[in-house]
Order: C-alpha cells, then sequence, then structure tokens
C-alpha cells in the first residue's frame, strides 16, 4: 500500500500552531485554548478529517498529562463526570454523520461567550454556592457531544468546574483525566465512521514530535502561575474559542 501524506504546505502552517494550542490546554489550561486547535484546522481540512487527524496526536498528549498529573486529580469528582461525559460521545456518535459541522460550532461558540458574559456581568462571590449537580450532568454530556465532534469538550464543562474553584494543579488534573477517558471512547465510533483512514492516521504520526512539547509548555505554565492569572488566561482561551467557532458557524 502506497505511503500516504497531507503535503500541502498551507496545511502544516495552521496545523502546527494548532498541535501547540491542543499541548499546552491538555497540560496546562484544559477549558479554552485546546478547542481551538480544530476550526484552525479546518482552515485546510474538514473539520471531521481535522477531529480525525487528531486522535493519535491526542492520545499522546492524554498519556503524557495523565502520567504528570497522576497524583492530583479529584477521584469522586471524576466518578461523577465521566458516565455523563460518555453518554455524550455516545449522543455525538449516533448524530454525526447527520450534524452540521456549522451548527455544532455555532451552538458551542454561543454557549462560550454567554458563559463568559454572566462571569462579567454577575461575578462570584467568595460565598456563593456551587452550580447545582443536575446543570453539572447536562453540562458534562454536552461536552462529551462537542469533544466528539470537534474536540471542543473543553468549554461546556468548564462551565460547570470554573465556578467549584478547584485549585489550578486539580482543575488541570481531573480536566486531563476526563479527557483522557472521552477521548479514549471515540476511537472505535471514529473508525465505524470511516475517519481513521491511511491518510489521516500517517499525517497525524508526522505532527506527533510535536505533542511532547505542547504538553511539557503547558506543564510549565500550569506548575508555575499564579491562580489568578490562571483564570484570566483560561477566561481568555474561552472568549478566542467562542469568538473562532461563532465566526465558523456564519461565515
Amino acid at each position: 500500500m502506497a505511503f500516504s501524506l497531507i503535503t500541502e504546505p498551507f496545511f502544516y502552517v495552521v496545523a502546527i500552531p494548532a498541535v501547540l494550542l491542543l499541548g499546552i490546554s491538555k497540560s496546562g489550561f484544559g477549558a479554552g485554548f485546546g478547542s481551538l486547535a480544530v476550526p484552525v484546522m479546518a482552515l485546510a481540512v474538514t473539520v471531521p478529517q481535522a477531529a480525525a487527524i487528531l486522535m493519535p496526536v491526542l492520545l499522546l498528549m492524554d498519556l503524557l498529562g495523565v502520567a504528570a498529573f497522576r497524583k492530583n486529580f479529584d477521584l469522586p469528582f471524576l466518578k461523577f463526570l465521566v458516565p455523563f461525559g460518555l453518554v455524550g460521545t455516545l449522543l455525538g456518535a449516533l448524530l454525526f454523520s447527520v450534524l452540521d459541522a456549522k451548527v455544532v460550532a455555532g451552538l458551542v461558540g454561543v454557549f462560550t461567550l454567554l458563559f463568559l458574559a454572566q462571569r462579567l456581568l454577575f461575578p462570584p462571590r467568595p460565598d456563593s454556592a456551587p452550580p447545582p449537580k443536575w446543570l453539572g450532568a447536562i453540562l458534562t454530556v454536552t461536552a462529551g457531544f462537542t469533544s466528539f465532534v470537534a474536540h471542543a469538550g473543553g468549554p461546556p464543562l468548564s462551565a460547570y468546574v470554573i465556578p467549584l474553584r478547584l485549585s489550578p494543579i486539580k482543575f488541570t488534573a481531573t480536566m486531563a483525566f476526563f479527557f483522557f477517558v472521552i477521548n479514549l471512547s471515540k476511537w472505535l465510533p471514529y473508525a465505524w465512521l470511516g475517519l481513521l483512514d491511511l491518510r489521516n492516521m500517517t499525517t497525524s504520526l508526522a505532527l506527533l514530535p510535536l505533542a511532547p512539547l505542547g504538553v511539557w509548555l503547558g506543564l510549565r505554565l500550569a506548575k508555575s502561575i499564579s491562580p489568578m492569572l490562571f483564570y484570566r488566561l483560561l477566561y481568555l482561551g474561552m472568549l478566542l474559542t467562542g469568538c473562532k467557532l461563532v465566526w465558523d458557524a456564519l461565515r
């Protein structure tokens, strides 16, 4: 079988920064910047193809992140999150063939911007109650669904987790373990949908060496940054993600 690989230079112009952003997100800023990876790569390929190319990259990043934060995650919280996330991936697999990628991008983008507006206009007080679990369940199912469609599960999940005010290291570790499980669950459905073809997988292997670099950058940031600056950068990532996704839906 002939070796197949995407060779268009413009693809790598957008794919290299997208993979680095994803690595930083997986290890340091799980809610925002990583959701830009598929929309950025979609400037050169289709959304399903971009999502498929990133699958092996995500697997390596997830393994690196889980190894780095194996002592810092919140296990009881994960036991609550993971089942709802898997329900979302199941819905994504069942609806993938009938979904318009632009509609999904627009919904995720609008939701992200509404969350940020709410946080800006009605900032939480130190004594404010955490979000109810029923809302967490809905947002986590949404995260699993948008993760399956476009690897964009960070913003919906963060809308639930950020108000809980976890420490940066516990936030990052818990998000890393959650998306490790969610991303593993997507391999069989992606293969069933025919997305894991030779061209996509060999292109992914060409990008794979960038994964450790992105994760290393994220780890350095996550372990050295102050909580206030951490969450400000998180919000910035969500703002950029929301604007980019809404733009993709409208153009």
